[in-house]
């Protein structure tokens, strides 16, 4: 059980390295993006994420949120907390990093640079966009 709270550590950590780097966006700037990130995927203009994947941080936050658990706090006090942990973890860095995503893409029209996550993830084929100051070819 350490192994777990200490990635559920490390991830949070990570993602909070990730979300203060200077010149990203603030904390602030990301709680209000995910409404026209939720808009934008479900709508079918934003494709650097999948209705699927938000539907499964919407599925973590009713499973932190919700009374019910898997392994109940009122009977295995630390473990109870740990599973929460790990599930909250989770959600800090994937809403990190979808709106990390959806912000660039919002800013230039792209939802990752080539040198990120492993290239063109997200990106429909031929679906390029003009972006003001750069040749398109």
């Amino acid at each position: 059980m350490a192994v777990n709270r200490w990635g559920a550590l490390r991830t949070i950590a990570s993602a909070l390295r990730t979300a203060l780097r200077p010149g990203t966006p603030s904390m602030g700037e990301r709680a209000a993006s995910v409404p026209r990130l939720l808009r934008a995927t479900f709508r079918g203009e934003y494709t650097g994420t999948t209705r699927g994947r938000l539907l499964m941080i919407a599925a973590a936050v009713a499973y932190v949120v919700s009374p019910i658990d898997v392994v109940p706090e009122a009977f295995l006090s630390v473990l109870g907390l740990a599973d929460d942990a790990v599930v909250a973890s989770w959600i800090a860095a994937a809403l990190v990093n979808e709106t990390e995503s959806f912000l660039r893409w919002e800013r230039t029209g792209s939802p990752l640079s080539s040198d990120s996550f492993g290239g063109s993830r997200g990106r429909r084929r031929g679906a390029g966009r003009t972006v003001p100051g750069h040749v398109v070819r």
